[in-house]
């Protein structure tokens, strides 16, 4: 059984949270483990109904049998986690890696206080970037440091790696995307580390020998919250005349609305080495394709763009999804293997 790391494409709020959440229902894997920065990134998974903003929590919770765990590259506010693991009671199957960072009040307020970072840059203001300084200089305080998170510590490596062993799937969640990767991102308009699917490995301990997959999440219509350049980015007339008015999961930022840049695309599958390519906001292509669960049944529009996106990318898209929700996709997965 296979390992799955899934990161995005462009600049964030891709659709990361709806991909992975439905893979962990899809694929049922022992383990669903988080790399990343920290609370700065919001996946968003609307199930049964009802709609979680997570900011530590693995999006795969939706999956009652899989252990949910964080891997050591992360920073971890005790405060948010807490919140969010009462709020999806799983208390008894979530672990915090004992070496993950630690956010404190003062690296939020050096972030919020700083106008360079707020007003330039736009920094999501949670205290990512300062803590992650800090650790760098060896002074932060790390999770084995916390009481109030020691029900939670655990070896994430060693979990992860003895469940492949024995035959068990993993998917690893990425958050952010390429486009405000710290090394391969819009420098100085990034986050404060790398977010491509290599990094994501290494925050939660798994080999790149052990790395059996990598789906790359791209929006048909691409999105960034805060400063920093965005070559395809419309005027906000454009995006309101396609019905396209989008806010950041963690701040509530209005969102940027972009048209599809095959060549970032490219230049992120390349970097990223992924295997398969999910689109989301198909139905922004086309609203009739909404609810769509069978590639025969999307527009001819729609199949043109999921053709460019392959013609662009050079890697199948295997992930299409048509709304929200998570029944509302299209999985290729298996008919791309055949084609093999």
């Amino acid at each position: 059984m296979p390992s799955t790391i899934v990161v995005g494409g462009f600049f964030g709020d891709e659709g990361k949270g709806k991909i992975i959440a439905y893979l962990a229902l899809a694929d049922r894997p022992a383990i669903v483990a988080r790399g990343g920065v920290g609370p700065n990134a919001g996946h968003s998974v609307e199930f049964h109904g009802k709609k979680y903003g997570l900011r530590m929590v693995p999006s795969g919770f939706v999956y009652e049998d899989a252990r949910l765990l964080i891997g050591a590259g992360v920073l971890v506010n005790p405060e948010v986690f807490l919140e969010e693991v009462e709020m999806l009671g799983v208390e008894k199957r979530v672990g915090v890696d004992f070496r993950c960072g630690i956010i404190e009040k003062h690296h939020i307020e050096a972030d919020r206080g700083d106008a360079r970072l707020k007003d330039k840059i736009g920094t999501t203001g949670t205290g990512c970037g300062p803590a992650n300084a800090e650790r760098a200089l060896r002074k932060i305080k790390q999770a084995k440091d916390v009481e109030v998170l020691k029900p939670f510590l655990c070896d994430v490596p060693a979990e992860i790696n003895a469940a492949l062993t024995e035959g068990k799937s993993v998917l690893v969640e990425g958050t952010q995307g390429f486009g405000i990767s710290l090394f391969y991102g819009t420098y100085p308009y990034v986050t404060s580390k790398d977010t491509t699917a290599s990094q994501i490995a290494a925050d939660v301990g798994l080999g790149p020998t052990r790395v059996n997959e990598v789906i790359v999440v791209f929006k048909a219509f691409p999105t960034r919250v805060g400063a920093g350049p965005f070559r395809t980015e419309m005027s906000e007339e454009e995006s309101k005349a396609l019905g396209i008015e989008e806010y950041g999961t963690v701040t509530g930022r209005k969102r940027r609305i972009g048209r599809w840049d095959g060549e970032m695309a490219r230049y992120a599958a390349m970097i990223n080495g992924a295997t398969q390519i999910a689109i989301t906001g198909i139905d922004r292509i086309d609203s009739a394709c909404r609810g769509v669960t069978e590639f025969e049944k999307l527009s001819e529009k729609a199949k043109r763009f999921v053709e460019r996106v392959e013609q662009d990318v050079g890697v199948p898209v295997t992930l299409i999804s048509t709304g929200p929700e998570l029944d509302e996709i299209i999985d290729l997965r298996e008919a791309a293997e055949n084609k093999e």
